[in-house]
């Protein structure tokens, strides 16, 4: 009896075949689409935490106290007296870690020496830089050259220069691809610095690099020393301190120990780039509301097709009945087509995903993809998106063949063959 269901249904299936093919291609475009989409998405968030950890720091230690001393303003128990502020105008407190090199030492002792890999302080400073008749404002971060190119790896992401040059150049900068682009920048060329306070500076080019990461790439390096004196600050103080660690998806509790070690806010990167991983979460869910709502259309393609073949296979199916093929049996035939229809869609799709994702991977297209500047799309190749968008499809598919199959379970044979009409 089995295999004489099957083969009705295959039956019912290419004897119309035309509506099976176009609900098939229905099925497998919105299959292709929906894997495309995830992969894309997938691939870019993907793209970026990998980006992320390996040019920026893990952690940061930044110069702000964890609980800054409350400020008393009345100063008296009975609360006699009175406290006024008059016209209190006063620069913003600088933030600053101050001697540094102790905190260096807590993190190159042996107790942090497997947990922390590398560490490099900085300096950032805002100025303007210069060159002819053009000017930008730029962030400066200056860094011990080795001990950044051991966390950013900017060695690695020079298209022009080289390390040693901008050691032993005076006043050398290394500027991101953006600030070259936006300048006209080029090796060797020669530009002015001005400071918020202080006489502009003459410095040279000593490298371009580009990481992908558009906000480091709008960033100028120079040496330590010299941005301390465009910040005026001494010898011992730096802006914050960036950490390159063992675990960088598992951070937390290490950052929360050096908050309260050093006394300084310690933020990890997932912190640092909180506004975009929520943005590819919100992604993400609408990815997956429209892998829902497409997969319940294609359902709705193979319920149309199961519905009509009952109402054409009326007579059919009641002298099945009358012979001796119970309702179920029935049922279970035209479940078997609905499942049938989504499979072989949903196998197509994925063939032609694979053909879209590669597609897309090769197009040599630079993009700027929100914080990333690639070249080409960044696909995902994980071949659970595949099984997840199949599998729905699928099972979408199967579920819409619930409604031909009751309608099946309520025909009766007498009824049907009596009725001419059916």
């Amino acid at each position: 009896m089995l295999s004489t269901l099957v083969a009705i249904a295959f039956r019912h299936l290419t004897g119309r075949r035309r509506q099976t093919l176009t609900t098939m291609t229905g099925v497998a475009v919105s299959t292709m689409v929906l894997i495309t989409t995830i992969s894309l998405t997938r691939g870019l968030l993907d793209s970026f935490v990998e980006t992320i950890v390996d040019v920026a720091p893990h952690i940061t230690i930044k110069g702000e106290p964890v609980e800054p001393p409350p400020v008393d303003l009345l100063g008296s128990a009975g609360g006699s007296r009175y406290a006024f502020i008059e016209e209190n105008i006063q620069k913003e407190e600088r933030k600053e870690v101050r001697n540094y090199r102790q905190v260096l030492s807590i993190l190159n002792s042996a107790e942090y020496a497997s947990a922390v890999t590398a560490s490099s302080p900085y300096v950032v400073s805002r100025v303007i830089m210069i060159k002819g008749n053009t000017n930008q404002p730029i962030l400066i971060k200056g860094v011990n050259i080795e001990q950044e190119n051991a966390i950013s790896k900017v060695g690695q992401q020079l298209t022009a220069g080289d390390l040693a040059f901008f050691e032993k150049t005076p006043n050398a900068l290394l500027v991101g691809k953006t600030v070259a682009d936006d300048l006209g920048l080029e090796l060797h060329d020669e530009v002015s610095v001005v400071p918020a306070s202080g006489p502009a500076r003459q410095c040279k080019v000593a490298g371009v690099f580009f990481s992908g990461v558009n906000a480091v790439d709008n960033t100028v390096y120079v040496s330590l020393k010299f941005a301390q004196i465009l910040e005026g600050l001494p010898a011992d103080k730096v802006t914050g301190i960036g950490l390159k660690v063992s675990e960088p998806l598992v951070n937390q509790e290490l950052a929360r120990e050096l908050e309260r070690i050093t006394g300084y806010i310690s933020d990890t990167w997932q912190e640092e780039n909180a506004s975009v991983l929520s943005l590819f979460n919100r992604i993400g869910f609408i990815v997956f509301s429209l892998v829902a709502f497409v997969g319940v259309v294609s359902g709705f393609g193979v319920a149309n097709i199961l519905v009509t073949t009952v109402f054409e296979k009326s007579r059919d199916i009641a002298i099945l009945k009358s012979v001796g093929f119970s309702s179920g049996a029935l049922v279970g035939m035209f479940i078997l087509e609905g499942f049938l229809v989504g499979f072989a869609g949903a196998l197509a799709g994925g063939v032609l995903a694979t053909g879209s994702i590669n597609l897309l991977a090769s197009i040599p297209i630079e993009s700027s993809q929100g914080p990333l500047t690639k070249t080409g799309f960044s696909m995902s190749w994980n071949p659970l998106y595949f099984f997840f968008v199949i599998f729905i499809t699928v099972l979408i598919s199967t579920i819409a063949a619930t409604i031909p199959s009751t309608r099946v379970a309520k025909l009766e044979p007498v009824q049907v063959l009596r009725d001419s009409s059916l």
